[in-house]
């Protein structure tokens, strides 16, 4: 599971700021914070970038994103790899990784979570949803 790594104090039930469900560890997810004051949704962040607000809510993402960006990476690694921002669908940004072939992932391309987790920096890791077909077009 992933989530920020943070000092998270627990609070009393039925209260969700600042809570992490660890009641399913068997599914993989991401968990985010959106900012109460503007509904700002961010990953790993103490304040919001957008009004500075403290009161952040955790909530879990559902897994599915679009590659805003992706590089290749020779480097600090036994073979190249891919490194990826990815937006998920609810408006927050994150680095991971993306399997398959290095060269036919490009912005624009559809992605959920992986169960699968980056050996090398323990990033999120995530697949393809619709097999890219560019080089038939």
């Amino acid at each position: 599971m992933y989530h920020h790594s943070g000092n998270v104090a627990q609070q009393t039930a039925g209260s969700a700021t600042g809570v992490l469900d660890h009641k399913a560890p068997d599914t993989e997810a991401i968990l985010f914070q959106r900012c109460t004051w503007c509904g700002t949704a961010m990953y790993h962040r103490v304040l919001c970038p957008v009004c500075r607000g403290s009161d952040l809510r955790t909530e879990r993402s559902d897994g599915t994103g679009t590659v805003r960006h992706s590089t290749v990476v020779h480097r600090n690694t036994p073979a190249a790899r891919n490194v990826s921002l990815i937006e998920m669908a609810e408006g927050f940004v994150l680095r991971g990784r993306v399997m398959g072939p290095l060269i036919g992932i490009h912005s624009g391309d559809r992605v959920r979570l992986s169960t699968a987790e980056d050996p090398v920096r323990g990033e999120p890791v995530f697949q393809l949803v619709d097999e890219p077909y560019r080089a038939w077009t």
